[in-house]
């Protein structure tokens, strides 16, 4: 009964969704308020029914109804609780009945909070949404049923993949749908700004905390899916350029500089068109990314679904959404104004330049994702395009796109004196260079480029910081002083420098990991020892280890350095019996530095020994804590009160009074 009243909610919400997507935008048309607020009732009630259907969901998997296809084809009775109930979002449907869940509450988000939108505005924008949701239930409904169900039903399941069963699997997609279907709510902004007519400051501000919400979600998604890959996969890499991996960081870099181009509009009211373009083209992306992992045009251990029928309708979805953006887009952008002027050397040229940056790289990952596909589809055979090629195209965009992230909150709007913002930040490019040195006396060789990446984080560390301390003018003025101005200082200010110095800190665990990692792979017996970078790794034993749903092979490592003891380590392999898999759990011990990691695979043909992998890995924590970094100063960003207080209203001119004639 419970699957089919999630079912009917499922139908429910699809219902709403039209009376969402039509209602509103009439009553936008027509300037009739109540059929206006018809929106604001149907997005709560969408939320509703979701909520609903995704608890029906939930239920069945956690009290392993194998009445249910889904829970069947992604469960198992001895399966563990947490990953029963993050196992809904583990496959296609389910994770799609997240998909709608999320988008549905964007909508509700915004009839909360949307009261100082102007009402067409609001109306529009809920309406768009409505049509994005009508398009995924639409999808649901015909081809990815969740609540279909099995007569007669089977004892047990045949559980969830074992790659997906670890934590970090367990809660990096719902961060990674907050940030995909948060761009979403961009995207409607900009197709309501566009019916309007208007885009302004106010449009600006309306657009950016839901662009902060979208990015900062992105962003957390992005980084536990890379350390997922870490510990989990046992190559001892964090970044592969996995197609499925570019599909996220592409709407990531798309997002990054509609961020950057939203604050223009509001403070100079120009890039209008850009902004707009940039809202539709992010979420576009995002649809992109949803079409690759479902479509079955890609092979990937991110990868949902390998049905032809749902890839079709996705791509159907993809076109009908971005085309008619892109239409609307070229009927009415030639009528948004442009603003004030400005010199390059400017916080607008900044800006300018940091999009033009981040959209080249962006259209270089789109380029080396996509080529392979379409040489494949036209039948120029399969081809392959890895690491190579994204490190000699992406990399050197990067390069100038990091040196300017110190300069730009430094540089005044309009025009700017770039000599007087350098020498500010002597102290910057000082800590640059000692960072580059450090590195290289640390580590005892020289790649030039990565000491020239370790310097330009430092200096984008070091630039981040002088920029707070240019605004409290510590040092300058008394300290009581400082320290009350900071306390007043606009959070975006904080947040900004947050999240910069966050990039800086995540390049520089990049860099120290990509050009100084050492490692050893060769079979090891029982009590033999091998050593690597000035580590000695001992194999000490390798027993059985029994597991909820698997059995284990799990390895015991001492590890010690110089003699003196350092860690012990315990990497496993784990058999899941049900579905006949085997997977690799690495063994970390890390010291913030730097990660020893451990990997012990198969028996070696003699019987005796193990196939091992060891890793010493400089530097590669701070890629998480930067990228922690650079979400906490997207949400610190938001907490700013300018945000929801909405841009002051200029006050009409009042006209000279007019003396009277004597």
């Amino acid at each position: 009964m419970i699957p089919e009243l999630g079912h009917y909610a499922l139908v429910l919400a699809l219902s709403l969704a039209l009376i969402q997507s039509v209602v509103p935008l009439w009553g936008a048309a027509r300037g009739k308020m109540a059929l206006m607020e018809v929106g604001r009732t149907a997005a709560y009630c969408q939320f509703a029914a979701l909520a609903l259907a995704f608890g029906a969901l939930e239920y069945a998997h956690i009290v392993s109804d194998f009445s249910v296809l889904n829970v069947v084809q992604n469960s198992h009775t001895d399966k563990p609780m947490l990953y029963k109930v993050a196992g809904v979002w583990g496959n296609h449907e389910g994770s799609l009945v997240l998909w709608v869940l999320i988008l549905a509450l964007f909508g509700a988000l915004v009839a909360a909070f949307g009261r100082n939108l102007p009402a067409s505005l609001r109306a529009r924008v809920l309406a768009v949404q409505g049509m994005i949701g009508v398009g995924f239930l639409l999808f649901m409904v015909e081809t990815s049923n969740p609540f279909t169900r099995v007569d007669p039903a089977p004892l047990n399941g045949h559980d969830l993949n074992p790659l997906l069963q670890d934590p970090g699997l367990a809660f990096h997609p719902p961060f990674l749908y907050l940030g995909y279907v948060g761009f979403s709510l961009c995207f409607s902004f900009a197709a309501g700004a566009l019916l309007e007519g208007r885009v302004d400051a106010a449009w600006a501000r309306w657009v950016r905390p839901w662009t902060l919400i979208a990015w900062s979600s992105l962003t957390l998604g992005i980084a536990m899916g890379s350390w997922w890959s870490y510990y989990t996969l046992g190559w001892g890499g964090w970044w592969f350029w996995d197609p499925v991996e570019n599909a996220s960081l592409m709407p990531w870099l798309a997002g990054t500089a509609l961020l950057h181009s939203a604050i223009v509009v509001e403070k100079r009211d120009t890039l209008k068109s850009w902004t707009i373009l940039l809202a539709i083209i992010t979420f576009a992306l995002s649809l992109m990314g949803t079409f690759l992992v479902r479509s079955g045009v890609l092979t990937s251990v991110h990868a949902f679904a390998s049905d032809p029928a749902r890839g079709v309708f996705i791509l159907a979805l993809l076109v009908v959404a971005t085309g008619g953006a892109l239409l609307l887009y070229a009927v009415r952008a030639p009528v948004l104004k442009a603003g004030g002027l400005f010199s390059p050397i400017s916080r607008e040229g900044g800006l300018v330049l940091n999009n033009l940056l981040l959209s080249t790289a962006c259209a270089t990952v789109f380029l080396g994702t996509l080529y392979p596909l379409f040489m494949d589809a036209v039948g120029g055979g399969k081809i392959s395009i890895g690491p190579p090629f994204f490190n000699a195209t992406f990399l050197p965009l990067m390069v100038p796109l990091i040196a300017v992230m110190a300069l730009g909150p430094m540089l005044s709007w309009k025009r700017a004196d770039l000599a007087g913002v350098l020498g500010r930040l002597w102290i910057a490019g000082v800590v640059g260079v000692v960072a580059a040195l450090a590195g290289l006396w640390l580590a005892g060789t020289k790649p030039v480029l990565a000491l020239l990446a370790l310097g330009l984080a430092g200096w984008v560390v070091m630039g981040s910081m002088v920029e707070v301390v240019e605004r409290i003018r510590l040092f300058r003025i008394p300290l009581a002083d400082s320290l009350h101005r900071a306390r007043h200082l606009p959070r975006g200010v904080w947040g900004t420098a947050l999240a910069h110095a966050g990039m800086g800190v995540a390049v520089a665990g990049m860099v120290g990991t990509s050009a100084w990692t050492a490692e050893a792979i060769q079979v090891l017996h029982i009590g033999q020892s091998v050593d690597l970078a000035g580590y000695s790794f001992r194999l000490d034993d390798v027993v059985e280890a029994p597991g909820p749903n698997y059995t284990a092979r799990r390895a015991q490592l001492t590890v010690t350095r110089h003699g003196d003891f350092v860690a012990k380590l315990a990497p496993e392999q784990r058999f899941y019996p049900v579905t006949r898999m085997t997977t690799t759990g690495a063994a970390i011990h890390t010291n913030f530095f730097s990660d020893l990691y451990a990997v012990v695979g198969e028996p070696a043909p003699d019987g005796t020994g193990y196939n091992t992998r060891f890793y010493r890995h400089p530097l590669v924590p701070w890629i998480w804590v930067g990228a922690i970094l650079m979400m906490a100063g997207g949400l610190v960003s938001l907490s700013d009160r300018r945000l929801r207080v909405g841009v002051p209203q200029k006050r009409a001119a009042v006209p000279a009074a007019v003396a009277p004639a004597e």
